[in-house]
């Protein structure tokens, strides 16, 4: 099994990436948040996942260990492989995946491509409890737990930051940044495009 992998960046082909380490280069496939994070760097360390079949044998790799840790999760569901859990952790990073499931949105999980309203529900029904349990840390080291208690105007004001040409995970982080659970969907987009 292959754990993690620390090397040079040969080339960047998304979703895969050539990773060369100690003079043998690993096709690695990654999320896109995965991409995103590696910037211009030229040497990085990927945590990452073996998966055999029959017919294929594939490495994927992750930037941070929480999404290797829900890239499991989410293939232990029946009928998510990882190609599907991969376009999942591309269009939502983990804080949002796992407040997505936490809340029961099936709306945003189903925008996912590959993911269809039945298959949103069905995660959402067998992933609940597990990443609840889950502690999950993000780049700062800060604890990442599903939050209950979200305001429910943020997704329209992410809805609409998006509108306005960025990204969604460009829209989450700047959405994150706000601390006020009380703001009206305006106001959250207001202090979004003055703290950006």
């Amino acid at each position: 099994m292959i754990g993690r992998l620390t090397g040079k960046i040969l080339e960047k082909n998304p979703p895969e990436i050539l990773l060369e380490v100690g003079n043998i280069g690993y096709e690695i496939l990654c999320p896109m948040s995965s991409f995103y994070e590696m910037g211009d760097q030229s040497e990085i360390t990927l945590h990452t996942h073996f998966h055999v079949k029959e017919d294929a044998q594939t490495l994927y790799g992750f930037i941070s260990k929480d999404e290797k840790t829900l890239f499991r999760e989410l293939i232990r569901v029946n009928g998510i492989g990882p190609k599907v859990a991969l376009a999942i952790l591309s269009y939502l990073n983990t804080a949002s995946l796992m407040n997505a499931v936490a809340n029961e949105d099936d709306i945003l999980l189903a925008k996912t491509p590959g993911i269809g309203k039945k298959t949103a529900q069905k995660l959402i029904v067998e992933l609940k409890d597990r990443l609840a349990k889950l502690e999950l840390h993000g780049s700062n080291n800060q604890l990442v737990t599903a939050s209950m208690h979200i305001n429910p105007n943020t997704q329209k004001a992410s809805q609409a930051l998006q509108a306005l040409g960025f990204k969604t995970k460009e829209a989450e982080k700047m959405l994150a940044a706000i601390k006020d659970d009380t703001l009206s969907t305006e106001e959250l987009i207001r202090q979004a495009l003055q703290n950006k």
